[in-house]
């Protein structure tokens, strides 16, 4: 079916139906609001005063006075997340509109130059002696609840610098990786590329590559390419800068890899990451290989193309999923796994918490915002309708609900490692994938959704991985001097041959597609998160098929906990261990299992 781009079909007044856009009121009524501005005048004041009471100070404060002053930098966090939330969300709506990006970084600005005064807080807290904050922690049971907070703070201890040298990167940061992040997004949101004689943003031709028609997918990808190419020495550019930035920083920080600063964030081991990374390559055989070769008999065709990757199986029925539909089918599946659900999930569709049409200029991608935890999260799609978009609403939606469930914990607490943040979106796809499964009609059917969950791990699971080691060859490339595009093209395509396997040819210009991926701008070494998500929820979700006791409560606390627990502590419950060799290759063996059965089926 082609996907028509007229302004009925991107607010979805055709056949998705009416979507729902964000209301940001309940952050601020307007950029001018009064509200806004009496927050960021009491930021300059908040800030200056915290400096003033405490710096040089802090070894000398009791258990009462230390709690008192986590709690009132814990406001100022929070009065300066709104603030950046609503400039943000904003801006990402139509991201091509100059007022919009001014008023962020604007926000970004008076934040930053406010907020120079606070550099002192994490440094000095460093400096304490473990045994005085651990005694100060054994006296006062509201201060021993930051000791995560603490924790992840002083893991940077060997990593930081003069408080004079700290201060520069915090007020450069506006001009630093931020003002390259903000030339990606307008960069990216800013282009059109000429597919089957109209012209559409990036989002829109992406989805083409979902497509039956493969005439309209290869067109797809050719005006990808084209649109790739002319733009390709601003995306080397972008790399090149943001991947010697964060060499020096590493360096000055003495940072052991590239990648440690990643590890550091997540609160998760080196070790296990790598464990996760070495199980996924030593698995692509019998993963993507396998399964493409499968998808290459099953489209007629001796060899994929990269327009092949994603492609609809034939028999896969191509309507499209009104949203009250899809809407109905998440619902359903996260109710039928408890009842709580229902609640936490009835604001977003009722309360303008999901921004979901494909508009111009907004900005690719979905997402779900926690914002800050005294108002609530909130998510952006792009639905266009496809089977692909009821499982990212499913996803979002179980990130949202993990935010919804964690505000519980406070602003400093609350916040999710990364390697812990794809748990319940992971999982949300997953209940919402067996629910369709178990609905199926026809043995046909029954192959679709299978594919298609398959796919949807690869992607996840493989190609998220390949995303890593490419980005692992970047850093080490660039830290050897300047990459031309042609270079880190070649980086590209060499974790596409091994992840992707025999079963596919690659265009000339496929060399390019790494020019679009944000997370290797805004967040490096991201991606493996992904997979981390996946495997683990893979282990979950059978403790739950083999009737684990009280699952549904320790699942509830699993979320509620937010930040406040290591993933060892968090994952105990359920009888499961990161740090198990055998962890990732149960999770990996669920993947195997649904391709035997596609395979058994012909």
């Amino acid at each position: 079916m082609r996907i028509r781009h007229p302004e009925a079909d991107l607010r979805g007044g055709n056949s998705l139906g009416p979507l729902p856009e964000w209301d940001l009121t309940d952050l601020y009524p307007a950029p001018d609001a009064p509200a806004l501005g009496a927050d960021l005048d009491w930021i300059d004041g908040a800030c200056a005063a915290f400096a003033a009471d405490y710096q040089g100070r802090l070894a000398t404060l009791d258990a009462p006075g230390l709690l008192e002053a986590v709690t009132r930098y814990e406001r100022i966090d929070m009065t300066a997340g709104r603030i950046m939330t609503f400039a943000g969300l904003r801006y990402y709506q139509i991201t091509t509109d100059a007022e919009r990006a001014k008023f962020l970084s604007d926000c970004q600005d008076r934040i930053t130059t406010a907020t120079t005064p606070l550099v002192f807080w994490s440094l000095e807290l460093n400096r304490l002696e473990d045994d005085h904050l651990a005694g100060l922690m054994a006296a006062n049971a509201d201060l021993a609840r930051y000791a995560p907070v603490f924790e992840r703070m002083r893991a940077m201890k060997p990593h930081q610098l003069s408080d004079e040298l700290e201060r520069f990167l915090h007020d450069q940061s506006t001009v630093g990786a931020a003002a390259w992040n903000r030339l990606f997004d307008e960069t990216i949101a800013g282009m059109t590329f000429e597919a089957a004689g109209e012209s559409r943003n990036l989002e829109g031709t992406l989805n083409l590559l979902t497509e039956k028609d493969r005439p309209l997918r290869e067109a797809a990808a050719r005006a990808l390419i084209e649109g790739f190419r002319k733009n390709i020495k601003i995306f080397a550019r972008v790399h090149n800068t943001l991947a010697k930035d964060k060499e020096i920083e590493d360096r000055w920080r003495r940072m052991p890899t590239p990648q440690h600063a990643r590890h550091l964030s997540n609160h998760v081991e080196p070790e296990v990451v790598a464990a996760l990374r070495d199980a996924v390559v030593a698995a692509y055989p019998r993963l993507s290989h396998r399964y493409y070769r499968l998808k290459a008999r099953w489209l007629g065709l001796e060899r994929l193309q990269i327009w092949d990757r994603n492609a609809p199986l034939p028999i896969t029925d191509d309507r499209i999923v009104p949203w009250d539909e899809a809407r109905a089918t998440v619902t359903a599946a996260y109710q039928a796994f408890d009842a709580r659900m229902g609640p936490l999930l009835q604001p977003f569709f009722e309360q303008g918490w999901i921004d979901a049409g494909m508009t111009p200029g907004k900005a690719p991608g979905a997402f779900a915002h926690p914002a800050v935890t005294d108002v609530h999260p909130y998510i952006m799609l792009n639905y266009l309708g496809k089977p692909r978009d009821v499982m990212t609403l499913a996803h979002e939606l179980g990130h949202g609900v993990h935010q919804r469930l964690a505000a519980a914990q406070g602003e400093l607490l609350s916040s999710t490692p990364l390697t812990l943040a794809e748990t319940a979106s992971v999982f949300g796809e997953m209940l919402t994938f067996r629910r369709l499964l178990a609905g199926a009609a026809t043995p046909d059917e029954r192959k679709v959704l299978l594919s298609g969950k398959v796919e949807d791990m690869i992607n996840t699971v493989v190609r998220q991985i390949a995303f890593y080691d490419f980005e692992c060859r970047l850093h080490a490339a660039r830290a050897q001097g300047e990459l031309t595009p042609e270079a880190i093209g070649a980086l590209w395509m060499a974790v596409q041959h091994e992840s992707l396997g025999d079963a596919f040819d690659f265009v000339e210009g496929y060399d390019t597609f790494w020019a679009y991926v944000p997370h290797f701008v805004h967040s490096p070494f991201y991606v493996y998160a992904y997979a981390f998500g996946d495997g683990l929820v893979n282990a979950l979700y059978a403790a739950y098929e083999e009737g684990l006791p009280g699952f549904e409560d320790k699942y509830f606390a699993l979320l509620e906990a937010g930040g406040s627990q290591h993933h060892k502590a968090l994952l105990a419950p359920f009888g499961l261990d990161a740090s198990d060799p055998g962890f990732w290759a149960r999770g990996l063996a669920m993947i195997e299992g649904m391709i035997d059965e596609l395979e058994a089926m012909g």
